[in-house]
């Protein structure tokens, strides 16, 4: 499936289930909240989102851990974890996404390889977590590929979530 298609997917399965999704992005940079926007009928179904690129406004406005965040460079499966949770909160969501990792290699955090963390919350609770992997490109396309991963992996979440 293409972006195109995987977008209608989750849009149909979320609107015939009466569901809503939010989204809580970092290393995306709102290509998420982009993507789903341009769903058929998103109306109905995306909340809409919030892009934290800072530890201090995630903290602020996801209510990560400041302290964790500082030691993991806000990159952790508790940070992803907690920008989902948050997010349904925040936009009074079913559904929430939360994204953050490394679109660049960063080698004096030793960030030798790209990857990022994804996690998927179901009405409060944590149902689904993974990290994708990228090959070494240039940023705006491993954010490209972050964003087309999420959503590949949010339509199968959908298929296997009650």
């Amino acid at each position: 499936m293409d972006k195109v298609e995987n977008i209608d997917f989750i849009g149909s399965h979320l609107i015939e289930h009466s569901q809503t999704v939010a989204i809580a992005e970092s290393v995306t940079s709102g290509g998420l909240q982009t993507a789903m926007s341009l769903g058929k009928n998103a109306m109905k179904f995306f909340q809409g989102g919030l892009t934290a690129y800072n530890i201090g406004q995630k903290a602020r406005h996801l209510k990560v851990d400041p302290i964790h965040a500082l030691a993991c460079n806000c990159v952790s499966e508790d940070v992803a974890a907690k920008m989902a949770l948050e997010i349904t909160a925040l936009f009074s969501s079913n559904w929430g996404i939360g994204i953050t990792g490394y679109a660049s290699l960063v080698p004096e955090c030793n960030i030798h390889n790209l990857f990022a963390l994804v996690a998927f919350v179901f009405n409060g609770r944590v149902v689904h977590q993974e990290r994708i992997n990228a090959q070494t490109m240039s940023p705006d396309k491993v954010q490209q590929y972050y964003v087309n991963e999420t959503l590949k992996l949010f339509g199968n979440v959908l298929n296997t979530t009650k």
